[in-house]
């Protein structure tokens, strides 16, 4: 056996470091948080599996239109998100998209060690969208699934703290201001492509904005312009949004929308700020022979709701075809709360027709949305699907259901007045435009012998 000379110097530094490298090794220092670090962390959901290359669309769309996306990875879709703790244990988590945040609340979380795999797992509910993200973590990184089980959906997401940026660090000049109007068609090359008005506001490399529809808009949009590369993303819990496109001298874009990892498409805007929609009360309409609209459907509580129902008599009827699942139905319905609760003095009552993905959920999530929204109005359960089709059987004296919000106005005698398709809601420059005239018409009706 070899003898340590301790009188030498290189003999004791060596057995001290040895020492000190098996105590250490012996101890696990744990983090200074309780679960995850506080502050930004910056999230991907990966729309692309591994184990194909980058970009490779079934439809061969990135061929089509000619263009690489070198600045940004591809097949993944960035978002931020803001951890703040209240106590040594208990935090909320913000999803962030331009101007808007969606607070995840600390009951809606949970970690622990997860008995199956051993491994300290997140839970991350979204419970109006019936939908999750369950990670494994450690302090600064966090890594697993964001899950949409009606959907049977499931894409990979990872997160890492301390980074604040979306896309990337870079600061190429850009090559254009894309801030104003632009005629947008999605699915160029489909047999019926959808027109759409781009709204953007440019701020050096940083790009905000959303695209507006006929049956809706893309929500708050996020990213920026790197040279002539243009990127925006969105995530809120239902949907997951990534555009990608190039600028063309000629002010045209020409680039690829991705929704999840299913739906893609090409996609073309020419600046054009006198484009407009159809108008949103021309769309769907009422078929020969009807003046009114009646139905019967019950709540999750069993409650048979009807406009004729005598606690709808003399009043203004607003009916809201809808459903948990839909981004635009819930800024409408935190729209219609807000006016109800200021507004106590007119006659007016809402009726929420909710159509839902699973018969098996239906219940359970108009019960939650209901609570989650603070919502005083019933909603009642119209259907068990999202098929248009479906919805449009379902209220057959309609010519058909556009879109999820359609929103239908009554007189107090039960006359359809008005039917507004989609909502442009407040990521659009079109929303205050909309509450102005909401509010006018409302009372106009209200005020009626």
């Amino acid at each position: 056996m070899k003898i340590f000379n301790l009188n030498n110097k290189s003999a004791f530094y060596a057995l001290l470091m040895l020492v000190c490298n098996g105590f250490w090794g012996c101890i696990t220092i744990p983090n200074r948080f309780s679960v995850i670090a506080p502050g930004y962390w910056r999230a991907e959901l990966q729309l692309d599996d591994k184990t194909i290359a980058p970009n490779r669309l079934p439809s061969n769309a990135f061929e089509k239109i000619n263009v690489r996306f070198e600045e940004a990875t591809g097949g993944a879709l960035p978002f931020l998100m803001e951890v703040k703790y209240m106590n040594d244990t208990a935090f909320t988590i913000e999803l962030i998209n331009a101007s808007e945040r969606i607070l995840v609340k600390s009951d809606e979380i949970s970690f622990g060690r997860d008995r199956k795999t051993g491994k300290d797992t997140l839970m991350i509910r979204f419970p109006i969208y019936d939908s999750y993200i369950k990670a494994i973590y450690n302090e600064k990184v966090m890594e697993g699934d964001w899950v949409v089980p009606a959907k049977k959906l499931s894409i990979p997401f990872v997160a890492h703290n301390g980074q604040n940026h979306r896309f990337t660090t870079l600061a190429k000049k850009p090559k254009a201001d894309l801030t104003g109007a632009w005629e947008t068609t999605f699915g160029v090359g489909d047999s019926i492509p959808e027109k759409a008005i781009g709204e953007f506001k440019q701020t050096g490399n940083q790009l905000t904005g959303t695209f507006r529809t006929e049956t809706g808009d893309y929500r708050f949009l996020e990213g920026e312009i790197q040279a002539d590369k243009v990127y925006l993303s969105c995530f809120d819990a239902a949907h997951a949004f990534l555009f990608e496109a190039k600028w063309h001298v000629g002010d045209t874009l020409t680039g690829i929308f991705r929704s999840g990892r299913s739906a893609k498409s090409i996609w073309t805007a020419v600046r054009n700020k006198n484009f407009q929609l159809r108008q949103a009360d021309s769309l769907t309409f009422l078929k020969p022979g009807y003046k009114t609209l009646d139905f019967k459907f019950k709540t999750p509580e069993g409650a048979e709701i009807s406009p004729n129902a005598p606690e709808y008599q003399g009043k203004v009827k607003i009916i809201q075809i809808m459903g948990s699942w839909c981004p635009n139905c819930k800024d409408e319905s935190r729209f219609l709360v807000g006016y109800l609760r200021d507004n106590p003095s007119i006659p007016v009552a809402v009726i929420g027709l909710a159509f839902e993905r699973s018969p098996e959920s239906a219940q359970e999530q108009i019960k939650t949305y209901r609570a989650k929204m603070n919502i005083p109005y019933a909603i009642a359960i119209a259907g068990t699907s999202t098929n248009k089709e479906e919805a449009a059987k379902a209220l057959p004296a309609l010519n058909h259901v556009m879109a999820y919000p359609t929103t239908i106005f009554m007189d107090k005698k039960g006359v359809v007045r008005k039917i507004h398709t989609g909502f442009d809601g407040p990521a659009t420059t079109e929303y205050p435009k909309f509450v102005r005239e909401f509010d006018v018409f409302v009372k106009q009706l209200a005020n009626e012998k």
